[in-house]
């Protein structure tokens, strides 16, 4: 957990050093939360995928949050950020899907609608693994969208989704430090990449 907490603190401060510069932002927090909750599983011949490692991690989150932080860090910036990214057609995968021409996805304004119908009973209900895992389903689109040079830097366009990934991570990444920083005897996974001298 220690290490899992350095490495992502050490992050999150080179993001909060980029000012105005939301991709750096973003890029450099996406990288504190892989260094809090990436798993070695991740590094196996069969490994549970990306989606499923989210989720466990966020269910363990979630599970030792007695004190709701992450339900009021969305909650508070739920008119800004969080509701314009759930809004946002350029960050659902099921959206490019369809303009990619793949087949199946024809309905893919049903399902973006669908998707916002489920995040708002999610957010309602208060299961914020849940919301949680809606959340980061956009910002993993976000994140390939950036890693993997489908977008130009400081572009003009589709400047909202970065903006607020950045927002929503820069609000979230700190919370699930606290968390685990509050539960350093839970089992927060063996980092693959270890401090070998």
């Amino acid at each position: 957990m220690g290490l899992r907490v350095h490495r992502a603190i050490s992050w999150i401060g080179r993001a909060e050093a980029c000012g105005e510069d939301d991709d750096a932002r973003f890029v450099f927090l996406w990288i504190a939360f892989n260094a809090a909750y990436a798993d070695e599983r991740e590094f196996q011949t069969i490994a549970p995928g990306e989606r499923a490692t989210f989720l466990d991690y966020f269910g363990k989150l979630v599970a030792l949050d007695g004190d709701q932080r992450i339900y009021r860090a969305i909650w508070q910036r739920f008119a800004g950020p969080v509701r314009l990214l759930m809004k946002n057609q350029y960050v659902f995968n099921p959206f490019w899907q369809h303009h990619n021409g793949i087949d199946g996805f024809e309905d893919w304004e049903d399902r973006f609608k669908s998707s916002a119908r489920g995040f708002a009973q999610a957010f309602q209900k208060g299961d914020n693994a849940k919301v949680l895992s809606f959340v980061f389903d956009r910002l993993y689109v976000l994140r390939n969208q950036i890693v993997h040079g489908g977008s130009t830097w400081n572009s003009a366009v589709n400047r909202a989704q970065v903006r607020d990934g950045a927002a929503i991570l820069g609000f979230l990444m700190p919370t699930f430090v606290d968390i685990m920083m509050d539960n350093p005897t839970e089992n927060w996974g063996k980092p693959f990449y270890p401090v070998v001298s």
